[in-house]
């Protein structure tokens, strides 16, 4: 991170975009006054306000059916991190192997409930409140991927562009303005890097005052020690 930024103000970013770029439902809806509250003391309140908006001026039809279009049919604003790196390749499988091995050597359980384990709104539940250490690891690896959905949801003027925005201001350095900036941060393979995370530790699984059925979304169950540190993504 270019400076210094209160972890519990990260966690509470990465906790956010997570619920505002998974597919809305009625308990999403019910909780978007909390969202706001949560983020109104925070650096990332005006990135996540037009996507507040957007879900406070629809239906839930609406809001589900804008989502699907967006971020499930549409592959412009994919919201898999490793599609953007390998699209639908062979070597994509051993990517998400990867990643699923990055949870397991975090010591947690993650049931996925049918996501593919590099689903953005997962990876950054997992860095909220999972081991924030090591996902933050994971965001700074696919960082090219988290540039250019950032920079595709700007293209289009889509509300979620500011999530991405604020995302990529977490993470270290400036964020690339081309294409060609991102090509040139993934051939240097940017190393992982932990600026500012000392003291990062657990988390409690309602930092934001939600409560509700956890079997609603990703789990992370206490499960073995941690095991190797991560490479590269571009290792991967």
């Amino acid at each position: 991170m270019s400076e210094q930024v209160g972890l519990d103000e990260v966690q509470v970013c990465y906790q956010a975009a997570s619920l505002l770029l998974s597919y809305p439902d009625e308990q999403l809806l019910e909780r978007l006054p909390v969202l706001r509250e949560a983020l109104a003391g925070t650096r990332w309140a005006g990135h996540f306000a037009p996507t507040l908006a957007h879900l406070e001026d629809r239906s839930l039809a609406e809001a589900q059916s804008f989502h699907v279009q967006e971020f499930d049919i549409s592959r412009r604003h994919a919201l898999h991190l490793s599609y953007w790196t390998d699209g639908d390749t062979r070597r994509r499988g051993e990517v998400l192997a990867g990643i699923k091995q990055v949870y397991r050597d975090s010591g947690l359980l993650v049931r996925l409930d049918g996501e593919l384990p590099d689903h953005l709104p997962l990876v950054l539940e997992f860095a909220a409140l999972g081991d924030p250490q090591r996902g933050h690891e994971l965001l700074v690896r696919y960082r090219p991927s988290l540039e250019l959905l950032r920079m595709q949801l700007e293209t289009d003027e889509l509300p979620q562009a500011g999530i991405l925005q604020a995302i990529c201001a977490t993470l270290p350095g400036a964020s690339p303005s081309s294409r060609a900036e991102v090509q040139q941060m993934v051939d240097a393979a940017i190393p992982v890097e932990t600026v500012g995370l000392d003291g990062y530790g657990g988390a409690g699984f309602d930092r934001l005052g939600m409560g509700g059925d956890p079997a609603t979304g990703p789990q992370f169950v206490e499960l073995e020690p941690a095991g190797t540190p991560l490479r590269s993504w571009k290792d991967q």
